[in-house]
């Protein structure tokens, strides 16, 4: 056998690479889910009680979901998604109604808590500061205080008179209808808007 005479310049790239430590990491696992799933093959529990499970009769298992709306604000009972751990989508159905009956109390208070909402009927006070507005509002569920930022860019509009927004916690607030709200509040909320 003879030996190879290499490059001076390559011999040191060679000597660098074989020096190195490898670490042997393994691949991450891939989760293919299934193409369709059959809103009536879908079980779901809560095992421990504060973990929700899904098992797709005759096809796998998901030891951690998530149920989601895929349209919350437009299409709030249709269109609910189950997501895995990595946020993926699962599978999603039409509407409740096409899941098991055992299955709907679960989903329900999976939404319910998802997407809690707090409906405002007064601005107690409101100041906005550089783009970031602080607000102190009554809702359904008492005083609330929040932060919003850009609401005149990020509030959504759900109506001519109905308004929804996020703030910086992902908490809810809607506004079902500004007219409904004292002159005072409406002359606050015309100061972000």
């Amino acid at each position: 056998m003879e030996a190879v005479v290499m490059e001076p310049e390559v011999e040191e790239e060679v000597e660098k690479v074989q020096a190195k430590k490898f670490d042997w990491k393994p691949s991450p696992i891939e989760t293919i889910h299934p193409e369709t799933v059959e809103a009536g093959a879908i079980r779901l529990f809560r095992e421990p009680a504060w973990r929700l499970r899904m098992t797709i009769e005759g096809d796998r298992s998901y030891t951690r979901v998530k149920v989601v709306r895929a349209a919350p604000l437009s299409e709030p009972d249709r269109y609910i998604c189950f997501l895995d751990v990595k946020d993926e989508a699962i599978c999603m159905v039409k509407g409740l109604a096409e899941l098991r009956e055992e299955n709907h109390a679960i989903v329900r208070e999976e939404l319910d808590t998802r997407y809690l909402t707090a409906y405002v009927s007064e601005i107690v006070n409101l100041r906005n500061e550089y783009g970031v507005s602080y607000w102190d509002v009554e809702t359904d569920r008492g005083r609330r205080e929040f932060v919003a930022k850009n609401v005149a860019e990020n509030a959504q509009w759900l109506g001519d008179t109905r308004l929804f927004i996020l703030d910086v916690d992902g908490n809810r607030f809607e506004f079902s209808d500004l007219t409904r709200l004292d002159k005072r509040s409406r002359s606050l909320i015309d100061t972000v808007l």
